[in-house]
């Protein structure tokens, strides 16, 4: 039996991320090999005629999957009865900006998203936050829908997930599908931390695998600053890796993380791990049900807990900036939806 579509809406779809991205949605590799999907396209008024271009070409891969593709500038035509939005539209930070610019900047392209998908958006809606900064920038979605659960709104570290595993196969000498139980924690930034304290390798702890200077110097400024080496070797950033890391986001988080093993997501804090509540902080995961758990119970050294609140400090000064700009006010619940 054929399940229901999934209306997926993504903003930015006509940028490299979207082209990278929405070939692979319509072959089924992000809600399964089954599932029928509905496309909308969000974009910036001068560039809907790109976004058309990018349908017409969907259109010609006569997947049988692809139910229909719409593209608008309007995010409550995009969002209406969606039930997944990845965000990737957003404000890159240029010479001469200052933080509180991008924050103020990219505040009136993500708060207005977050209301329009508390007004229209499906029952069930599940936001991902690829745009940066991206952890900041779903927190100010989240809210501005306050009629939407918390827990729906993610931001994307599950590329910064697949160049830790990476980088400890080509340490270790085997294949990623042998490397399990990596975690990134704090910001999708330089200051996150990567952390192999419970990470295994075919079968053992990590650290007897890898040196532990490795683990604790290298290895995670190597993740950490990924997306500089990339943009500086092909003078451009994450594309390709960063539709992977979408697409596995979401297929794991709709059809379940494998058991013994987690993936790491920027979720709305509820305390855990002394995060304080409501920052966006990145996790270990597991799915339940079609909702991220956080990992529990995991153990923190003196090292591990010295990164983790560094990294955490700094997703501090981002909100309180947000919140000095007045983007991060309270807003009351219009009842369009059950909490």
């Amino acid at each position: 039996m054929t399940p229901p579509p999934v209306t997926l809406a993504l903003s930015g779809a006509a940028g490299q991320i979207g082209y990278a991205l929405l070939f692979r949605v319509a072959s089924g590799e992000m809600f399964g090999p089954d599932t029928p999907v509905r496309v909308r396209m969000l974009e910036h008024p001068d560039a809907l005629a790109a976004g058309a271009g990018v349908a017409l070409e969907l259109q010609d891969v006569a997947s049988p999957l692809l139910v229909d593709v719409d593209v608008t500038a309007d995010p409550r035509v995009a969002f209406d009865g969606a039930d997944v939005a990845v965000l990737v539209g957003a404000r890159p930070r240029t010479a001469g900006m200052e933080r509180a610019d991008l924050l103020s900047a990219n505040a009136g392209i993500f708060g207005p998203q977050g209301a329009a998908l508390n007004d229209v958006a499906g029952a069930g809606i599940q936001v991902l936050v690829v745009g940066n900064p991206a952890n900041t920038n779903a927190m100010i979605a989240a809210a501005h829908a306050p009629d939407v659960p918390r827990e729906r709104f993610t931001a994307l570290t599950r590329l910064d997930h697949n160049r830790a595993v990476a980088q400890v196969a080509l340490r270790a000498g085997v294949s990623p599908r042998d490397v399990t139980r990596v975690a990134v924690w704090g910001n999708h930034s330089p200051s996150q931390y990567p952390d192999l304290r419970h990470a295994r390798v075919a079968g053992r702890a990590a650290l007897d695998v890898v040196d532990r200077d490795w683990a604790e110097g290298a290895f995670i400024d190597s993740v950490a600053q990924r997306g500089r080496a990339i943009i500086a070797a092909r003078g451009a950033s994450s594309v390709a890796s960063t539709a992977t890391a979408v697409i596995q986001h979401s297929h794991l988080r709709r059809h379940g993380v494998p058991d013994g093993d987690w993936t790491s997501a920027g979720l709305v804090s509820d305390g855990s791990y002394g995060v304080p509540e409501g920052l966006v902080c990145s996790f270990p995961v597991t799915s339940v049900a079609g909702a991220w758990r956080v990992v529990p119970g995991l153990e923190l050294d003196a090292f591990s807990r010295a990164r983790i609140d560094a990294s955490v400090a700094e997703l501090v000064a981002e909100r309180d900036a947000a919140r000095a700009l007045g983007h991060l006010d309270p807003v009351a619940r219009s009842g369009a939806r059950p909490a």
